[in-house]
Parts: structure tokens; C-alpha cells; sequence
């Protein structure tokens, strides 16, 4: 018995709604385009100006002064293991295309949590759709991002912004519902405003929740990034395609190493600013 006619395409009903969005707002994805190119542009400019060991230098530095002298070593570690494997040039476009993509995930994710914490309406109705988007598997994010955007980069970033948000707005969330109903009312009685409350109880005392939820995102990010390899958005998950792809096995072995040297980066570096919010949020 034939029951074919009781399949359901998901694909055949979403094309037409995707053909419709590319006729009808062509222009506005494109200018979208042009702005996260140009974004991702300057930042590797600014990444790959100087020399590599002068950058190392800089890093550790910065993070020598601003936390301390063991994640400086490690910050240096990593970014010389990378120079040393001769991908240091991937390395900086893979961290532009993070740094990106949290930027604007981030954007994206606080205020909505923000509006659910204070709204429980607006987090009941997100809840089924946050649910959704971390229980698809990353790779399906890419399938219509480059239907609307085409290969490249832009669709690599779109679909690691889509990726990253659901961790950060449900910590937001979080963070925001756990400060004290005493504090908010303080902060009334003394005639604050509330974008007063907002900035100087609610977002200091939520900090440590908030850059936990940061530390999760820029995960995330990285491996979407890395993934994103499959569509043309260059870095390191480039390289990693490429070997896998021409079954080289010594490049996709290098790659791998400097992922791995990247998001031991940046979690130490995430986990040092949450150990810093933390303190500052005990001391206060």
C-alpha cells in the first residue's frame, strides 16, 4: 500500500515563504550582509595589522594587568602554540567571527531576557521556542541561512547568533529573577528611576549570572564557527574541512589542535572576567 501521499516535507512548504523573503526583502538582507562584512572586516583588520608576536604580547599584557599573571601565560601559551602550527592568520578570523557573533547575539538575547524575567507571559511563550533551538542539531541552522544569504560568511553568522542566544537569554532571565525584590523596592524608595535600578542594582548584582551566561555563548559560538567551516566562512573550521575533505590528515590534525587552543582561550578568559565579577559583587 502505497502511503506516500502521507509524508510530510517540511521543505516543500518553507521554500515559497523563503522564495517570498528573498523577492520581497532582497535589499534589506543585503544591506544586512554589507554590515556584518564590514563589521568582521575591520576586526580582522585590527587582529592581523600588527604582527603576531606583537599581538601575543599585547594579549598577555592587557590580561596581566586586568586579571593576573597566570592567564597571562596561558593566554600567550595558546596564541604561540597557534603561530607555531602556522594557522595564525585562520586563528584571528575564526576569533573576529566569534567576537562578532557574540556581540550581536548578546545584543539580542539581554534585553529579550531582561523583558522575560519582568514578564512572565513573554517567558512562557519563549520557553517552547528556546527548547526548540538547543535541541535542533548546530548544523541545521546553516540550511536556511544560506537559502536567504548565500554562501560565505554572513550566513555563518547568522546562524552562530541564532545558535548563541538561547544560553544567554535564558541566564538573563535567570540573573534578573534572582535579585532581591528588596533591592528593586530600595531602590524606589529613594527615588531612583528605573533605568537607574536597571543599571547600577539589577545588572551589578546579576553580573555573576549574566558572564556565566556570556562564558556559554562564546562556547557555543566557537563551535558553530568551527561548523560553519561547510559553507565558506573561512578560519579554522575551513581548514578543518578542507582536511577532511582532501583527507589530509596532518592539516585537519593541526586545525583541531588550534580549536582546541582557541576555546581554552576563551573560556579561561571568560571564567577570569566571572571570577572577577564574582569578587566585585562579594566586595559590594
Amino acid at each position: 500500500m502505497d502511503l506516500s501521499f502521507l509524508q510530510i516535507s517540511p521543505g516543500r512548504a518553507l521554500a515559497p515563504a523563503v522564495d517570498w523573503l528573498n523577492a520581497h526583502f532582497h535589499g534589506v538582507f543585503a544591506a544586512i550582509g554589507r554590515g556584518v562584512e564590514a563589521a568582521l572586516s575591520a576586526l580582522e583588520f585590527v587582529l592581523l595589522v600588527l604582527p603576531a608576536p606583537a599581538v601575543i604580547a599585547i594579549a598577555a599584557l592587557a590580561v596581566f594587568f586586568l586579571i593576573g599573571w597566570r592567564l597571562a601565560v596561558l593566554i600567550a601559551a595558546c596564541l604561540g602554540f597557534v603561530l607555531l602550527m602556522g594557522l595564525w592568520r585562520e586563528t584571528m578570523q575564526a576569533i573576529a567571527l566569534v567576537t562578532v557573533a557574540v556581540i550581536l547575539s548578546v545584543a539580542i538575547a539581554f534585553p529579550l531576557g531582561v523583558l522575560a524575567a519582568r514578564r512572565p507571559k513573554v517567558e512562557a511563550v519563549l520557553r517552547p521556542v528556546l527548547d526548540i533551538m538547543q535541541t535542533v542539531p548546530p548544523w541545521v541552522y546553516l540550511i536556511p541561512a544560506v537559502m536567504i544569504f548565500g554562501l560565505g560568511r554572513v550566513p555563518a553568522i547568522m546562524a552562530t547568533i541564532i545558535y548563541g542566544i538561547p544560553p544567554m537569554l535564558r541566564l538573563t532571565t535567570l540573573a534578573f529573577r534572582q535579585v532581591p525584590v528588596a533591592f528593586r523596592e530600595l531602590g524606589a524608595a529613594i527615588g531612583a528611576s528605573p533605568r537607574a535600578v536597571l543599571f547600577r542594582i539589577e545588572i551589578p548584582t546579576a553580573m555573576p549570572t549574566l558572564l556565566v551566561g556570556l562564558n556559554q555563548c562564546i562556547l557555543l559560538s566557537l563551535a558553530m564557527v568551527v561548523l560553519a567551516g561547510l559553507v565558506g566562512a573561512g578560519g579554522l573550521g575551513a581548514e578543518v574541512t578542507r582536511g577532511l575533505t582532501r583527507m589530509e590528515m596532518g592539516l585537519g590534525l593541526r586545525a583541531g589542535l588550534a580549536i582546541v587552543a582557541v576555546a581554552l582561550l576563551m573560556d579561561r578568559l571568560s571564567r577570569g572576567i566571572l571570577q572577577q565579577g564574582r569578587d566585585k559583587g562579594g566586595k559590594s
